[in-house]
């Protein structure tokens, strides 16, 4: 996978860059994200970054990995979940917080709301992977099955507000999301220097939005690319149709990777993404096995960022994946 999205890096190197934020209001803009950064400093972990010699001779490009795999709770949404608890105040935090996530967001949210002592309601789907229940059991959540459709995960998390009067915090469409996940871009640039290009995984879009709006206030010529399966690749047709394209199903191994753009984020992938690489499943699958295999020499260097969002995949469906049938 690696090489597929620098191969198709290198054909969109041509574009002219994105030298200009749009005025239209996102709801995030840098001063949030510095606030983000200030508020959950405390908490988070600031992730390294490593390089491999092997993955830049493949590429022939130097590769920086920004490892939110080694963030607390296994991900970035751990980001994103502890600015959002710690931005309410004493009587919404009271009553406890809620959300309907079958990931990293229920787990991150869980963590979060333990850190701060406060009830946090998780609706999860009954298919969920039995790891991400258990991240959101270990952190004290308090889980709440629905069926695995939207309609029955807002239906449930409606109840669950109404009887609670938990404050309901949405995986991605959430200006405080955003401002937390757009604190890895703040970093990522402090990290390292002259990086012209992040690519960054999507699926709902709050991880995505985060790092574009950091990054090209930092820097507006930087360009940002987004990385999604060809299974739930809702952002390469949204992009391409103008307009928000939901898919009727989503088919891939990638379990983290199919929410569809809300309405908050889908105005910054508009805007100021700059090109959706979709990636078949085949290719997930030896990225992946390629890491496990690959044992590199670390070493500095400094042209492209990649955002490993997080780490708590389903074993077993990639094990299933590589042994194949």
């Amino acid at each position: 996978m690696f090489c597929h999205i620098i191969r198709a890096w290198i054909d969109i190197v041509g574009m002219e860059p994105n030298s200009e934020i749009t005025k239209e209001k996102y709801g995030v803009d840098i001063s949030s994200i510095r606030e983000a950064q200030v508020r959950i400093d405390p908490y988070i972990h600031k992730t390294p970054v490593f390089t491999s010699g092997s993955l830049n001779d493949m590429s022939r490009r130097k590769l920086f990995f920004k490892c939110e795999c080694f963030q607390k709770g296994g991900a970035f949404k751990f980001r994103g979940a502890c600015n959002a608890i710690f931005s309410l105040n004493k009587d919404q935090a009271d009553k406890g917080v809620v959300t309907h996530s079958s990931g990293n967001h229920a787990a991150a949210l869980a963590l979060a709301a333990d850190l701060r002592d406060i009830p946090a309601y998780v609706v999860i789907p009954n298919n969920a992977p039995n790891c991400k229940i258990q991240n959101v059991i270990r952190y004290s959540g308090q889980i709440i099955y629905s069926q695995p459709t939207l309609q029955s995960r807002e239906t449930t998390t409606a109840r669950i507000m109404q009887e609670t009067g938990a404050f309901l915090i949405h995986p991605y469409n959430d200006v405080r999301i955003i401002s937390g996940q757009g604190t890895i871009a703040l970093e990522l640039l402090e990290q390292v220097q002259e990086i012209d290009t992040i690519i960054v995984p999507i699926s709902g879009g709050g991880l995505i939005s985060g790092v574009a709006l950091a990054a090209k206030s930092i820097n507006p010529s930087i360009r940002i690319l987004a990385a999604e399966p060809c299974g739930a690749n809702d952002a390469a047709l949204s992009k391409a149709a103008g307009e928000i394209v939901k898919l009727p199903e989503t088919n891939t191994i990638a379990d983290g990777l199919r929410a569809s753009l809300g309405s908050l984020t889908w105005p910054v992938v508009r805007d100021l993404v700059d090109a959706v690489i979709t990636v078949e499943d085949q290719e997930i699958v030896e990225a992946t096995k390629l890491c496990y295999e690959n044992n590199p020499a670390w070493k500095d260097s400094n042209r492209i960022g990649i955002v490993l969002s997080g780490g708590n995949l389903d074993l077993g469906a990639l094990w299933d994946s590589i042994r194949g049938p």
